[in-house]
């Protein structure tokens, strides 16, 4: 049986997402995730983690500026340079080498790449890239291909300097599909929702943050649907929701799928995991009170393409949650991206 190693991080969900439903559907593999965070030397993985979390609850719009300096070519090739700080517990773990290694972080694509360039990591190298917009420095050239989630994304990689790049669907768990009008009755009734009326998922990543009770707060305001907040692991959030008289706020959701099953449209914050979860699931998905950074990015992409649009205004919120169907869901890449990563096997 081949193995096949993917370097993800825990720095919000969307890496780990990805990583977990690529290792969900690799069934005829030895598949092993790791941790990039825990590659790193002493408490630096958790230190990173930690301050970028802190970055966007307190100064969000400090990560658009460092987005933008990380897109210039001195600030990403000393990102890059850093990442090789995992290397050595990197090689070590690797072992024998993999068949193939799978990057779905950034940073874990350059220590990669690194152990590629020394001859340390003989194995064909693949990166899936998690969002709909693709920043200088998720790309690598040393990657034997790139996976791209629209035709968008290939293009900006191809300008980064990929060297291959297929279009994949965006990868999420199984369990993501369209709800049956029973499953959306005993969704409702297990997590305690209204039988009817409209319902609208508010979300803000697993860590909660960004303008979420804001929106919460015009959701409820629009008088055309009634908001369903997910804060994550933002207990503070959480207690400040439902002591403001919201009725309907969770922290962390451990079935995803079956609260989605429940809602009839997604508002959220960051064009990441949980669009394209909402996305599989059939469920209209908008963007509003958008993150800084990767979160603009990502909604100015998936509103020029069709796929999500950018609401910008309470407004325009309240008139399209009023919407028979609130978005017209442009077609997203079908293609398989299993079969694409299996070809570096044959070729290995």
């Amino acid at each position: 049986m081949t193995r096949i190693v993917i370097v993800s991080a825990r720095v919000g969900a969307g890496h780990d997402g990805a990583a977990y439903a690529l290792a969900e559907r690799l069934v005829h593999h030895d598949v092993e995730v790791l941790d990039f965070l825990d590659l790193l030397p002493r408490s630096l993985g958790r230190r990173l983690c930690g301050l970028y979390h802190r970055q966007l609850e307190v100064a969000p719009r400090s990560w658009d500026w460092t987005l933008r300096a990380l897109g210039t070519a001195g600030p990403a090739w000393l990102a890059a340079r850093a990442a090789t700080l995992a290397c050595d517990r990197l090689r070590a773990v690797l072992g024998d080498g993999p068949d193939l290694a799978i990057s779905t972080y950034p940073l874990a694509t350059h220590a990669l790449g690194a152990l590629r360039a020394r001859g340390a990591l003989t194995a064909p190298l693949a990166v899936y890239l998690t969002d709909p917009s693709v920043h200088r420095l998720c790309v690598s050239g040393i990657a034997d291909l790139h996976l791209a989630p629209n035709q968008n994304a290939a293009t900006q990689a191809l300008v980064w300097g990929a060297r291959q790049v297929d279009v994949a669907a965006p990868l999420v768990r199984a369990r993501f599909g369209p709800a049956t009008t029973a499953e959306r009755a005993r969704a409702r009734q297990q997590f305690g929702l209204p039988p009817t009326g409209r319902l609208a998922l508010a979300v803000a990543g697993s860590w909660g943050v960004g303008q979420l009770a804001e929106t919460a707060c015009d959701v409820a305001a629009s008088g055309v649907a009634v908001p369903v907040v997910v804060c994550g692991r933002n207990t503070a959030l959480r207690d400040q929701l439902l002591a403001a008289g919201h009725p309907h706020v969770f922290g962390w959701v451990e079935d995803m799928p079956r609260l989605m099953h429940a809602v009839d449209v997604v508002v959220q914050n960051a064009g990441g995991l949980t669009t394209s979860e909402a996305l599989a699931a059939g469920l209209p998905v908008v963007t509003y009170r958008c993150l800084p950074g990767h979160g603009r990015a990502n909604a100015d992409v998936l509103d020029r393409i069709g796929v999500v649009p950018w609401i910008r205004s309470a407004a325009d919120l309240a008139s399209t949650l009023a919407a028979d169907r609130p978005t017209a869901v442009a077609a997203v890449p079908a293609g398989d991206p299993v079969p694409l990563l299996e070809k570096l096997l044959d070729v290995a």
